[in-house]
């Protein structure tokens, strides 16, 4: 009897023996793809802050777009189509709040100082921005014209054709605006 009991407790421990390792092992492959998933993360970081601080210049783009097609169109009523341009006054403004807002944010949050000065620096960085702007406008056109001519209804908020256009140009024009500020101005 003592004999049966002492091997039950041998192949007892082999489980718990087994058990253990098994679960040593699934917690090392684990930290192995947690750490892989951290370094992804931090390779990616700069990406990721120029996804937050673009929102959140876009945010105020769009906001401030809000505001001046609401209220332009009262001082100069020729605002919501100057001669086939829609909204061009908005349009400029909105873009420029956006702008500084993405200055300020990619400066202290996204990328380190390249090799030019503060004032080269950002007259690099405005030089890139007009031309962005320049080409955000022409996206807006070409979707409040063509694209997008109905309203869509959010559940708590209905978007104009005017806000999805200026949504829609925003989102195209910040891909380019990462590639070129990256590789340009802040030397990558």
């Amino acid at each position: 009897m003592v004999l049966n009991i002492k091997i039950k407790n041998i192949f007892d421990s082999k489980k718990i023996f087994n058990n253990f390792f098994y679960c040593l092992t699934y917690s090392y492959k684990f930290a192995v793809q947690n750490n892989r998933m951290r370094e992804l993360l931090l390779r990616q970081k700069q990406i990721l802050f120029f996804i937050i601080a673009g929102g959140l210049s876009a945010i105020v783009e769009i906001g401030s777009f809000k505001i001046f097609n609401t209220h332009l169109p009262n001082i100069f009523p020729q605002e919501t189509n100057f001669h086939g341009i829609h909204y061009p006054l908005s349009n400029i403004f909105s873009t420029s709040c956006g702008i500084i807002t993405n200055y300020f944010l990619s400066i202290w949050f996204v990328f380190e100082r390249g090799k030019h000065s503060k004032n080269k620096e950002f007259a690099y960085f405005m030089v890139v921005s007009f031309l962005s702007t320049l080409l955000s406008l022409s996206f807006f056109q070409l979707f409040y014209s063509f694209i997008f001519k109905d309203n869509i209804s959010l559940i708590f908020y209905t978007l104009s054709p005017e806000m999805i256009s200026k949504i829609a140009a925003i989102l195209l024009v910040s891909i380019l605006n990462y590639s070129i500020k990256k590789k340009v101005i802040f030397n990558g």
